[in-house]
């Protein structure tokens, strides 16, 4: 399959000049894709903003929300009103983004509780806008157009396997800083080739795929091994280091490398997922979505295999390994994704797996807790160790129970 340079608009961005019509302000959600999945936001209308202010905003967010909301909403709106109140911006020209599956959990609220939230803090002048494929909040939803959605794709198989590379690389480097050294060196070539809209072609990503793997094949590595962690859980706290505590820095100070699976699988469960609830005409568009994704997964796991990096099988095949062990009707949120990436980790030798997830999520405990005692009891020798973030919870019990899973011997495992 392939798409050529000609079938995209060149809208050219320049991220030092603030010619867009609006400011579009991200909270800060995938640590490893925005990056680059940023320049997908910008058009005629948008200069996107993706939010890096930590200092204070649990306090900031509980101030303007209930804190019986999920956490990564606190975070979120914190972060947001944070950013407003400590730099002047003219607020008729920013808009914040939020981001929602737009399904029966909590999450779907985050638009609502945020338009709330800016208007007790004053900052009402600040529009929203609404990222979602479920046709919700329509006045203020997100127009996508081609260019976005392209670069949008670009934008996240790039940071799965830039993600996957760095987190299976920087343990074990014998010079410090290399392997982050070679992230920033391909985070700004494509960062070029995105900003001048230059070699966006299908068959250009599969052939950069083999050469990101390449690069960090190269890296020079100590002689050991260490074990290996799998990080599962909800959206937020999988990908976010706000969300998760830092936990991939935690694992790795304790001699340990972690593993958080691409997001491009996230991406294909959600069309599985919700593809039977849609019209025909959705249906299709989602089935080719569907084809063109495995497509490229395919191209981004060969490469990874090519050059002995570790890697979960493509989306379908996990789907199939995950048959007997979970429900696929449990499609709120992150759903059976949860339950199946455990499979996954337990199935191909990453036996170690930390679960992740917002303090009273019920998505995530009936898709994922629920299920991780009889996971166990199918997979012998797996240990899930479940682990809460929330504004009130405690830093100390969240690591303890991480160093226990870090620490526990295999052979104890039944």
């Amino acid at each position: 399959m392939f798409l050529g340079d000609d079938f995209i608009y060149k809208y050219k961005i320049d991220e030092t000049k603030f010619n867009e019509k609006y400011i579009l302000m991200i909270p800060s959600m995938l640590d490893a894709h925005f990056p680059l999945l940023k320049y997908a936001f910008y058009s005629k209308n948008y200069h996107p903003i993706i939010l890096e202010n930590e200092e204070g905003i649990t306090d900031i967010g509980l101030k303007y929300v209930n804190n019986d909301m999920c956490y990564p909403a606190i975070l979120n709106v914190g972060q947001m009103i944070a950013k407003l109140k400590n730099e002047k911006y003219d607020l008729s020209k920013v808009r914040l983004l939020m981001p929602t599956a737009g399904d029966a959990c909590r999450g779907s609220n985050y638009f609502n509780v945020l338009n709330r939230a800016i208007r007790n803090a004053g900052l009402a002048e600040a529009k929203l806008v609404s990222l979602n494929l479920k046709g919700i909040e329509k006045e203020s939803q997100l127009k996508l157009e081609p260019l976005m959605l392209f670069r949008a794709l670009q934008g996240l198989f790039y940071g799965d396997i830039l993600m996957i590379l760095l987190n299976q690389t920087r343990p074990y480097e014998k010079n410090k800083g290399e392997a982050e050294k070679i992230w920033h060196k391909w985070i700004d070539i494509l960062s070029k080739d995105m900003k001048n809209c230059k070699s966006l072609s299908i068959r250009k990503m599969k052939n950069n795929f083999e050469k990101i793997a390449e690069d960090f094949s190269k890296i020079a590595r100590i002689n050991q091994k260490k074990q290996r962690i799998g990080i599962i859980g909800e959206l937020y706290t999988k990908y976010c280091h706000l969300g998760n505590w830092n936990l991939i820095n935690y694992i790795e100070e304790h001699g340990a490398e972690s593993y958080t699976n691409g997001l491009s699988w996230y991406a294909l469960y959600y069309m599985d997922s919700h593809m039977m609830e849609s019209g025909a005409v959705e249906r299709t568009v989602y089935k080719i979505g569907i084809k063109l994704f495995l497509n490229i997964q395919n191209s981004m796991i060969n490469a990874l295999k090519k050059y002995n990096f570790y890697t979960l099988e493509n989306f379908s095949i996990l789907k199939k390994e995950a048959k007997d062990y979970v429900n696929f009707d449990l499609k709120t949120g992150d759903g059976w994704l949860i339950g199946a990436e455990a499979v996954a980790f337990a199935k191909h030798n990453c036996r170690k797996i930390v679960a992740v997830q917002p303090f009273g999520c019920m998505a995530n405990y009936c898709c994922g807790r629920g299920l991780y005692p009889a996971l166990q009891r199918k997979l012998p020798g797996t240990m899930i160790t479940s682990v809460d973030v929330d504004s009130s919870g405690s830093k100390l019990n969240y690591y303890n129970r991480v160093s226990m899973l870090i620490d526990w011997k295999l052979e104890n495992i039944t």
